[in-house]
């Protein structure tokens, strides 16, 4: 049975020191679900992606994954359990080529998948098999494709300009086969076009998958979301459709007025 929320946070309190960055947070993504997290600067979205990601353990609170609780687990535990992630700042291996890149998140994925599985087949035979597999190496064409990265396919991945880099963070949390993935400003640092380039991408491929996104470009957010929260001082203040949330006179306050007001490079 398919769990009815991918993703649902209870009451999660985060401090550093005496200065508390989330402040009781009750957050439930349904599965299948494309939701934006919006905020102004500080109101401790990322905060949230590292509690949520393991890379915090909550103060207080705690944390679902398809219905199992998954509070405090380790990031390596999370992903086993299908959450992957992209990060506000991009990281790859940056001596490995685009496409080692790639393939290592494809394969790690399968790797994953056949251990939950409990496939029969000696999982030290089956990796052999796959680490040698044209098939891996397919897909991993059709990611750097669907991403304008073929070009740069044999290149390392730390020379990279940064726009590309952060479609190669976002190639890399796809192919690893989560089921839910956290994708913190996938748009930031480029341009209108490889924004708009990001976004269908996006749209395409998350069908059947969770998307759980902070991102601060609202056309983005309108375009990509089927529900919006809004994070101001560690509290979601309001959640609805991008409609709602464009309409709610307390979220413009808040975060609206000033972002519609500044311009992407």
């Amino acid at each position: 049975m398919t769990a009815a929320y991918a993703l649902r946070l209870e009451g999660i309190a985060r401090r550093f020191g005496a200065t508390r960055v989330l402040n009781g947070v009750d957050l439930a993504v349904a599965a299948g679900e494309r939701h934006a997290l919006i905020g102004p600067n500080g109101a401790g979205k990322s905060t949230l992606f590292n509690v949520i990601g393991g890379t915090f353990r909550p103060d207080v609170g705690r944390i679902w994954l398809d219905e199992e609780e998954v509070t405090g687990h380790s990031p390596h535990r999370l992903a086993r359990a299908g959450l992957g992630r992209s990060f506000q700042t991009t990281r790859v291996f940056a001596r490995q080529t685009v496409f080692e890149n790639v393939r290592c998140a494809l394969w790690c994925g399968e790797v994953a998948v056949h251990t939950q599985a409990g496939k029969s087949a000696p999982l030290s035979n089956w990796m052999r098999w796959w680490r040698r597999s044209p098939e891996i190496d397919e897909r991993v064409w059709q990611v750097l494709s669907d991403l304008a990265l073929e070009r740069v396919a044999q290149t390392p991945a730390g020379a990279l300009e940064y726009g590309a880099q952060r479609r190669l963070d976002l190639g890399i949390a796809w192919a690893s086969g989560a089921r839910t993935l956290l994708l913190d400003e996938p748009t930031a640092g480029m341009n209108r076009d490889e924004a708009a380039h990001v976004i269908a991408w996006l749209q395409g491929v998350s069908a059947g998958k969770t998307v759980l996104v902070i991102e601060h470009d609202m056309d983005a957010v309108y375009a990509l979301a089927d529900r919006v929260s809004v994070l101001v001082q560690g509290r979601i203040v309001a959640t609805g459709t991008p409609d709602e949330i464009r309409a709610d006179a307390r979220v413009r306050e808040a975060y609206l007025g000033v972002q519609h007001a500044k311009e992407r490079p």
